[in-house]
């Protein structure tokens, strides 16, 4: 038995992509994770690869409204099989020396625990992964998170982790510590009960700007599209009294100001969920926002809730329209008279089309530019803002077959064909054309 205290370190890698932007995205797996280590009694450092605080870097004021922000931003190699995409590649993160000299700076690890998000930046992962074998030779290397779960078979074969873990974690993780470190302790929180967490670990980054907020993890649909039920399975809830503290708690003890609720379905269970939070936070008159970048299901929106969402200081609402066109490979959840509706109702309680979006399905297997036009024209028709969300294929969901036939790519072969940005599921050449005459339709007045 290893008698003293492992030093855990947790990283945060970095992202490959065409585009990229920190619209309020946290890695809240790795967070929670290092949060329950700590709780537990290992010591435990943590990098993130993204980090638009670093000391070494420059931070530009102008590009910092409720928390968010663009990240450093580097050219890189494209990847292979790419070359009809005339857009440049880049890392997005801190320089490749500045994780180094981080990597330096702290006790060397008795183990590495490495988090993912969208499978198409595996090769950000996998980079990361490069440079800490590089100055920890000797440290195992454990792979989590999003990639590693939905792309499992890819991310052992190409990344170079000694073990890649596949879906949440939280049940298992002091014993897969134990088990690589020799060091034992006793669970001290319920991993099926989400009030039992301890809050993630958002103190260990170098500026909190912002605090995202999880009420309810899953979620009670499954669209077509969607991979929330793979990487949950299992419908969990927090009690809103619980939420409350957390606000509070990091607003006194840090002066956060923004809260991002990163929930699939936020108005589930509205009258024993979000309607007693909101009537507690707008009692508190707390100087908060709260931001939801996750669409909400418009159908759950009613008047009373529309009124809520106004006096609680919502200042980022975001609607899941889809489309507007019925398809028989998409379950559409809303009816174009519910999203009137519920455009009406958070009009009237006082939001204004700058801060109310609907996202619009764009880039879907076989969909025509005329589907994607019908629908911004009923988002427009309401005063609301339309906003394209590129379609993203993910593997094992209803609609990968679908995604399959009508890429031009394998998307079987590399999930770096899957990335958004280059529209994946069209046949014919990648064009800025359709990029353009999309953004087009969606800003045009």
């Amino acid at each position: 038995m290893k008698l003293e205290t492992p030093q855990i370190l947790l990283v945060n890698p970095w992202i490959h992509d065409f585009a990229a932007y920190d619209f309020w995205a946290k890695p809240m797996g790795i967070l929670t994770i290092a949060s329950i280590l700590r709780q537990h009694g290992f010591k435990v450092n943590y990098i993130d690869c993204t980090n638009r605080f670093h000391p070494n870097g420059k931070i530009i004021s102008s590009d910092f409204k409720y928390g968010r922000g663009s990240y450093l931003k580097t050219p890189i190699q494209k990847p292979k099989g790419m070359d009809d995409v005339p857009r440049t590649f880049s890392r997005y993160g801190i320089k490749p020396e500045w994780f180094k000299e981080d990597l330096n700076k702290i006790p060397k690890p008795d183990l590495i625990l490495v988090t993912s998000i969208m499978s198409y930046w595996y090769s950000g992962v996998k980079e990361t992964i490069d440079i800490i074998k590089e100055i920890f030779s000797n440290t195992k290397i454990i792979l989590g998170g999003i990639y590693a779960t939905l792309c499992h078979e890819h991310a052992k074969k190409n990344i170079g982790a000694d073990e890649v873990i596949s879906g949440p974690c939280e049940k298992n993780i002091i014993s897969i510590v134990e088990k690589h470190t020799n060091f034992s302790a006793n669970m001290c929180f319920n991993p099926l009960d989400l009030n039992t967490y301890p809050y993630p670990a958002f103190d260990l980054q170098q500026k909190i700007s912002y605090v995202p907020l999880i009420t309810l993890r899953g979620c009670p649909f499954s669209c077509p599209y969607c991979a929330s039920n793979l990487l949950s399975p299992k419908l969990m809830s927090r009690a809103y009294d619980s939420i409350l503290e957390e606000i509070i708690y990091w607003h006194k003890k840090y002066d956060i100001i923004d809260f991002v609720f990163y929930d699939d379905a936020l108005l589930f269970d509205a009258e024993n969920r979000i309607i007693p939070l909101l009537e507690k936070v707008i009692a508190q008159k707390l100087p908060i926002r709260f931001h939801t970048p996750n669409a909400i299901h418009i159908k759950w929106i009613t008047k009373e809730i529309a009124n809520l969402f106004f006096k609680a200081n919502f200042k980022t609402i975001r609607l899941g329209l889809e489309t507007a066109i019925n398809d028989e490979r998409i379950d559409i959840k809303v009816k174009e008279n519910e999203f009137d509706k519920a455009s009406s109702h958070l009009l009237s309680a006082g939001f204004t089309k700058e801060e109310v979006g609907a996202y619009i399905l764009a880039g879907l297997p076989y969909q025509s530019i005329e589907s994607i036009k019908r629908s911004v024209e009923i988002v427009k028709k309401n005063c609301i803002t339309p906003i394209p969300a590129y379609y993203t294929p993910i593997p094992n969901t209803e609609l990968w077959k679908d995604a399959v036939s009508s890429s031009r790519y394998d998307l079987e072969s590399d999930p770096i064909f899957t990335n958004n940005a280059i529209l994946p599921c069209r046949q014919d050449k990648f064009s800025w054309k359709i990029i353009t005459d999309i953004k087009v339709l969606a800003h045009d007045p």
